[in-house]
Order: C-alpha cells, then sequence, then structure tokens
C-alpha cells in the first residue's frame, strides 16, 4: 500500500488482564471449537462498553462462557451475569440495561444491576439469525446491527439489519461475507461495516427513505484476518481493530491511515470503544491473552447514544 504521508505509530499500554480466578483454562465450548480451531481458550473479550456513571467502568463480554463484567476504572474485575449464551457486542440502551448481541441466541436485553439476561429479539419472521455479532444505535433510537454467523468469502451472505423505533426490523444487506463491527459516521449518513473475511470496511451510504445505494469498499486491509471492531472520533476518523495484526488503523475521510496503533499483548485486538472521564481514552480488547488495553488520544470520541427501540 502508498500512502501520501507515513501514518504515527503508536503503542497502547494494558490497562487490566482478566484475574486468573475468572480464567476457565479446562472448559472446552462449542464456540471454541468452531471459531478458534479448538485450541484451549480461557476467556475470549469483546463488546467493550464504557459507562460513565459514578467514577466511570467499562464493560466487557467473555463470548465462549457466555459473560459480562465489569471492570472498574482502577482494573478491577467484577463478574456481572454468567449464562446460557455466546455475548459478543454491546451497546447502553440506558444505565440499566446492555443490549447484547449474542452469537447464539440473538438480541439479548441485560439488567445490570439484577444480572438477569432475556430476550429481545430471537427471530426474523420465524427464522433464527446466522449468528448476530456486533450493534450500534444512531441518534433517534434505530438500532443496526450485523448477522455474521460462519459467513465469509466462501460463503457471502452475512446480513445487516436495522430495527426502527417502531419494531420495523428491514435487511439492509444480505450478500456480505463475515460482516462484523459497524458504526455511522458522525452525520449518521453512511454506515460502515467491518468484512472480516473479505479484509475490508465496507461504505455504505443511507438514503433519505433509509434505503441504501452504491455501496463500496472503503479501506482494505491485508493479513490472516481482517477489521472487526468500529468506533469514530468527534473529527469524524474511523477506527478500525484488526485482529491478526495487533493493530487498530486510524483512518480520515480518504480512508488513509494518519495513525497506527499497536498491542503490547497479542495480534488479537478484535474490538474497542472510548471512555474515560473526557472521552479521549481508546479501550481496545485484546481477546486471546483476555487482556483490555488503553491509550489516550487527543481527539475525544462522541457520547454514546442510549436511545431504546421497541421491536
Amino acid at each position: 500500500m502508498y500512502y501520501l504521508s507515513s501514518p504515527v505509530v503508536r503503542e497502547a499500554e494494558v490497562f487490566s488482564r482478566m484475574p486468573a480466578k475468572f480464567r476457565k483454562p479446562d472448559v472446552q465450548t462449542e464456540w471454541a471449537r468452531a471459531n478458534r480451531g479448538g485450541q484451549t481458550t480461557d476467556a475470549f473479550l469483546e463488546g467493550p462498553v464504557w459507562s460513565p456513571d459514578g467514577h466511570g467502568h467499562l464493560y466487557v463480554t467473555d463470548i465462549p462462557h457466555g459473560r459480562v463484567f465489569r471492570i472498574s476504572h482502577a482494573g478491577d474485575w467484577e463478574l456481572v451475569v454468567e449464562y446460557d449464551g455466546e455475548p459478543n457486542g454491546m451497546k447502553l440502551v440506558d444505565d440499566a440495561h446492555l443490549l447484547i448481541t449474542d452469537y447464539r441466541n440473538g438480541l439479548m436485553l441485560l439488567d445490570i444491576k439484577r444480572g438477569e439476561v432475556t430476550p429481545y429479539l430471537e427471530r426474523r419472521n420465524s427464522e433464527r439469525f446466522k449468528g448476530v455479532n456486533d450493534l450500534t444505535f444512531d441518534s433517534r433510537g434505530n438500532l443496526y446491527f450485523t448477522d455474521q454467523g460462519q459467513t465469509g468469502l466462501h460463503d457471502p451472505t452475512g446480513r445487516v439489519y436495522r430495527l426502527s423505533v417502531e419494531g420495523r426490523l428491514d435487511m439492509l444487506l444480505g450478500n456480505c461475507p463475515s460482516p462484523n463491527g459497524l458504526v455511522l459516521s458522525s452525520d449518521e449518513k453512511v454506515l460502515y461495516v467491518a468484512m472480516t473475511r473479505s479484509n475490508c470496511v465496507w461504505r455504505v451510504p443511507l438514503q433519505a427513505d433509509g434505503s441504501v445505494s452504491k455501496v463500496g469498499q472503503f479501506f482494505t486491509s491485508y493479513g490472516p484476518s481482517g477489521p472487526d471492531g468500529l468506533t469514530i472520533d468527534t473529527a469524524g476518523r474511523l477506527f478500525v481493530a484488526n485482529p491478526g495484526l495487533g493493530r487498530t488503523w486510524v483512518l480520515n475521510h480518504r480512508a488513509e491511515p494518519e495513525v497506527i496503533l499497536t498491542s503490547p499483548e497479542g495480534a488479537s485486538l478484535t474490538n474497542l470503544c472510548f471512555g474515560g472521564p473526557n472521552m479521549k481514552t481508546l479501550f481496545m480488547t485484546e481477546s486471546v491473552s483476555s487482556t483490555v488495553l488503553k491509550i489516550d488520544m487527543d481527539i475525544a470520541g462522541p457520547l454514546p447514544h442510549q436511545a431504546k427501540p421497541k421491536p
């Protein structure tokens, strides 16, 4: 690849590692057999969400063991819930609830205080999802989420959905090779979707009537995996977590990397979010080592939308 100027390279630091008491090295799971080649997986972190209440803390998921954790600003871990599921992406609905894309069960709602998980949207027209992956809200409360399953270049049938505040479920894309993380542009006119097995990020223009048109490939990566979690900052730069490379791309509006963030811990950077008291701290999950990384940025991330859709 050639870029007009060399990007700045910065290394993140370890924020907190999962304590040994929460790791499950002797428990094999169906998810690990299918998605980790049967490797021993004592945990696999995903779905970081910053909650600003109190001193602020971070929520993360553990996919194979069906767990959600809360990490304090000091790096202390607390188990919120363990249930029969495979939670991946999460977003705050309000101060008391998290909405989860659960690979096994569909969309699930977590009551944080009670530690209870209940179904939110399990099926579309009585059909099960392939395996939902990540989600994002817009400012009106519409919910966008990806349905990845085991799709890829061999089977480009992954899907991207929008669930409106009125409860209407529309499939925006149905030809996706492994749709993963997604995020809206600052003006909410474009949806960016990571296509992990195609090693790229798609740019999805959203029309005034809610339809999509002229979908294109915005960014192309390389290596053994591909783009995973996405976020943006208030300047509109796109952040792309890239497992397999152990880096996060920070892209301008031309998809040129301005900054490359690297991992000191491992190569499996799966997802990321902004947080901290001024929303300038970027948190990233290094999934294989079950470590959360952080790095301070000059530009803040946007405050998350917490509007609740009504299915």
